[in-house]
This record gives C-alpha cells, structure tokens and sequence, in this order.
C-alpha cells in the first residue's frame, strides 16, 4: 500500500474528526469509544496492515503508525485501542487461519493482546499462566492484569506457559469462551477509554488448533512480531498526544492575555521559550519514530536499539512535554476546557505499559554492554 494513496488520508482525518468529537466524554465518563471503533473498522483502517490478498490495506508500519499518531491527537483512549489491535493483528497475519486473517482485514474483529499477569507483572515474556491439553482441546488457567479493550475486543492474543512447560505459546481466544471472564472495566487517571482490565482464565477451553506459531515458540512471536509494532505505536501515540498538547496550548496562548496591558500571553519570552521547547521535543520524538521506521524497513543493524529506544524517549518527551503545556497554561490547564489536562494524564499511560521505560533504559544498557537482554 502507498501511503499516499487517494482514500488513505481522508479517510484517516474522517477517523480522526470522529474520535476528536467524542474524546472529551470518552475521558469525562471512561467509557469504551464505541463509535469511534466502529468508524475504524467501517472506515478499511482495522484491516490496514493485514495482506492485500486476504482484503486487508497490504499497508506496513509507516501506515500504522500515522493512523496511531493522529488519533493520538484526537482522543489517546481510541489511539491505545487501535495500537493493541494493530499489534494482535500483526500475530493474526504471521499465524493465524486465511479465514480469520480475512475477518480482521474487513474490520469484522478487534483484536488485543493478553500478555501482562498478576504474577509476573510488567515481564510480559514470562507468563505465569498455564494451558493444558485434554484431547483436542486447551484448557486455560490465567490471571491476565492488563488488557487493553478486556471487554470489547473479539479476540485476545493470550500467551501462557507451553503445553511442555517448555518456553511460552500464544493462543487465539475468543473473549466470549466459557471460563473467559474479564473485569469490569477501567477507572484511571489517563486513557480513561481504553477498557483496559483483568482477564480471568478458569478452565477455559479453546481447540488445540488455536495455537498461533508452535508450542513453546512464542517468545520468539513476542519479541520479533509484536514488541517492534508495540513500541513504535506506542511512540505514535506519544507523539500525536504531544501534538494535541502542543496545538491547544499555542491555541490558548494566542487567545488570552492581559487586558489591562492589551498583551496576549504569547508577548512574554517565558511562554514563547516553553513554546519553543515542548515543540523542539516533539519534533524529537517524530524524527526519532521516522528513523525507527526506516530502520525496521531496512533491517538496518541498529534496528534493535531503535525499537527500545523509540518508546522510552517517546514516552518520557510525551510526559515532559504535556507538563509544560500545564505550567504555560497555569491556572487555565486545571479547567478542562481548556483540553490540556487530558493529554497530561494520558501521557503518564506510556512510561508504565510494559516494557516500562526503567525496564527499557535496562535492556538499551545490556544491549550496549553485550549483554543478554532477559538474563
């Protein structure tokens, strides 16, 4: 697919305008965008990184990634849920069934992963959760602590011990298997739309035939197929939240003052110096995800580090530059009108989501040293 494709933009600021119009109760009320989801799959965007021969976009990371970073600006709750659908679709594309690759590639699935566990928590690569064979089926026992879209999605990516207890394996599950039991949903500080919750596993059952990979190989799936889409989304989400910041407090600024000095705010050197800084780290955080991208696209040797490093410098530049936004806003940034406010809360999501940014800056240092990476 070429980005520059007739339909792909218009399409992508028709997505976007629908998120953008409905962000603010999304955020108010945390609930699950459902219009905006549909508008997604309706709009051929859920299908976009799947292969044009199952109907999918036949589109890359590029593509993605432009679609995460403009709803990143609109609503980061929509953003979150688009960014764990396109990695699960990327699991779906490399193993799953041509019948199941052509239902996420005309929008009729969402899909999400369920990786993270209470007993592991944020080391997603080490799942405590177990699956057992009895016949033809596999039966399930988990406690999943994050999922994003636990209520909503179609289909989880669930990751547990090998069937061997050798290594991880991935599973195919649909969210309304008997013995599936997500929470209730999600009341936090940012991305209060995300429906990011629990999952319980108690005996659910799933065919054998939904292994996605072979048995005890899924490490390998993590590591090469999802954390490279995760990151560098999850950057796009960072950047297009920066974005949404940067363009409400320049609105602000550009539009109140004092009036008994006849001075908008954007007359004082202070507020034009924080102005100029949080564009300086956005415009960072966009040439650091442009060079990851050209990287994965290459298989450049520095490839590695870029995947590490695109969501922790993402993450930390998002959280450094909406607290800016606050501090230009003053007073102002603590009423929600003003919009600031929900893009500093939504900020803070990416510097814990596992990996976090501590375990990140950790491997990038035992890459460097040479060292193993989960040792």
């Amino acid at each position: 697919m070429d980005q520059q494709s007739q339909d792909f933009y218009p399409k992508l600021e028709a997505l976007a305008a629908t998120a953008a119009a409905g962000a603010v109760t999304v955020d108010a009320d945390g609930i699950f965008p459902t219009a905006h989801i549909q508008a997604f799959q309706e709009s051929g965007l859920a299908g976009l990184t799947m292969a044009a021969v199952v109907g999918g976009g036949g589109g890359g990371l590029r593509q993605a990634a432009a679609v995460v970073q403009r709803l990143g600006a609109a609503c980061g709750s929509t953003a979150m849920i688009v960014t764990m659908h396109y990695c699960a679709a990327a699991v779906v594309e490399a193993h799953g069934s041509e019948e199941l690759r052509r239902r996420v590639a005309a929008g009729g699935a969402l899909t999400t992963l369920a990786f993270s566990e209470a007993g592991s928590r944020s080391h997603f690569w080490a799942p405590i959760s177990t699956a057992r064979r009895e016949g033809d089926a596999i039966v399930l026992d988990a406690a999943k602590s994050w999922v994003t879209s636990a209520n909503e999605a179609d289909f989880y990516i669930w990751s547990s011990q090998a069937t061997t207890g050798e290594g991880v394996s991935l599973w195919l599950v649909p969210r309304n298997t008997p013995g599936i039991v997500p929470g209730s949903g999600f009341d936090g500080l940012g991305l209060r739309g995300n429906d990011s919750a629990p999952v319980k596993a108690a005996g659910a059952r799933i065919p054998a035939a939904n292994l996605l990979g072979g048995d005890g190989a899924g490490a390998d799936i993590m590591l090469s197929t999802v954390l490279p889409v995760f990151t560098l989304l999850s950057a796009a989400n960072a950047l297009g939240i920066m974005e949404g910041a940067l363009s409400r407090t320049i609105a602000h600024v550009t539009a109140t003052g004092f009036a008994h000095l006849g001075q908008q705010l954007s007359a004082l050197p202070t507020i034009r110096a924080y102005l100029a800084r949080m564009q300086v780290k956005t415009d960072l955080v966009r040439a650091l995800i442009a060079d990851t991208i050209a990287a994965l696209e290459s298989s450049a040797p520095e490839t590695g580090l870029r995947v590490l490093e695109v969501k922790a410098a993402a993450g930390e530049a998002a959280t450094e530059a909406t607290e800016l936004a606050m501090r230009i806003c003053g007073g102002a940034a603590f009423r929600k009108e003003t919009g600031v406010e929900r893009h500093f809360r939504d900020a803070r999501a990416g510097t814990v989501m596992a990996p976090t940014t501590d375990q990140l800056y950790d491997f990038i240092g035992r890459a460097l040293c040479g060292l193993d990476l989960f040792a």
